[in-house]
């Protein structure tokens, strides 16, 4: 599928099709160009841990915000985990990053653009416009491995009574299973998921991450997937794999008041 380039605040980024045209949420997929971060975190990197200057991350958040129209940027601890946190509250009483440790966030709160940081992990967007409920879920290999997709789905449903058939998902740019080696998988991936080779070592994440949501009850003609690989696009997205020391950029999606 083709993504939608815009460009905001004099940021470019990326949109899913089926999301852009729901008017009740913003979303955007923002690619490592229009900050102020310099090599290797060259240059719009959010990440704050991972050796980067302060205030070029800083800077680099408060042009995504800009970009956002002034969304209050609820960031997390992501640990590769399966936990998922309920954003609940008045935007005067939403948490910072430092006390949120989770890899996927859920909210209805209007204005809270839920962020994640990837280079090479999965950011999968979900949006429910009957029961307005949106979530923004961080799912590397083990994330995978754990269904943090499935997970989330299950407490939006459980918390707000959303349907999978009314969930809208989209899987943002991530390691593609041209680039996803894993020559131990026989020790790290259980034999369940071996199905999701490829080859002999290398698999395919995006259709594990579809068949999880399916799972739920999402609509296949509901997901949409980007099928950019991070780590064959350095040009565009940060990508752990090929460059090891470097950025993280950022996907973001926030209910509209």
């Amino acid at each position: 599928m083709s993504l939608i380039t815009t460009i905001r605040n004099g940021i470019p980024c990326l949109q899913f099709p089926n999301l852009a045209r729901c008017r009740q949420i913003d979303h955007a997929i923002f690619t490592r160009e229009g900050g102020v971060s310099e090599p290797p975190y060259d240059r719009l990197n959010v990440a704050s841990r991972n050796g980067d200057k302060a205030f070029c991350v800083a800077e680099n958040r408060r042009r995504i915000g800009a970009a956002l129209d002034g969304a209050a940027l609820i960031f997390c601890s992501q640990v590769h985990g399966t936990d998922v946190r309920v954003i609940s509250g008045g935007r005067g009483e939403l948490p910072d990053e430092t006390v949120i440790c989770a890899d996927a966030l859920i909210t209805n709160v209007p204005g809270s653009a839920l962020m994640i940081q990837v280079a090479d992990c999965q950011s999968i967007v979900l949006f429910d416009p009957q029961k307005r409920v949106v979530a923004n879920v961080h799912s590397g290999w083990r994330g995978s491995i754990g269904n943090i997709a499935g997970k989330t789905l299950s407490i939006m449903k459980e918390t707000f009574g959303c349907l999978g058939k009314d969930i809208l998902a989209g899987i943002a740019p991530s390691l593609g299973p041209c680039c996803a080696e894993f020559i131990h998988y026989r020790s790290e991936i259980p034999e369940t998921f071996w199905e999701y080779r490829v080859d002999e070592t290398h698999f395919d994440f995006w259709r594990l991450t579809e068949s999880q949501l399916q799972a739920e009850g999402v609509l296949s003609g509901n997901i949409e997937n980007s099928r950019l690989c991070t780590r064959c696009r350095t040009d565009m997205f940060f990508s752990y794999r090929r460059q090891k020391v470097t950025g993280r950029f950022a996907t973001a999606i926030v209910l509209k008041a």
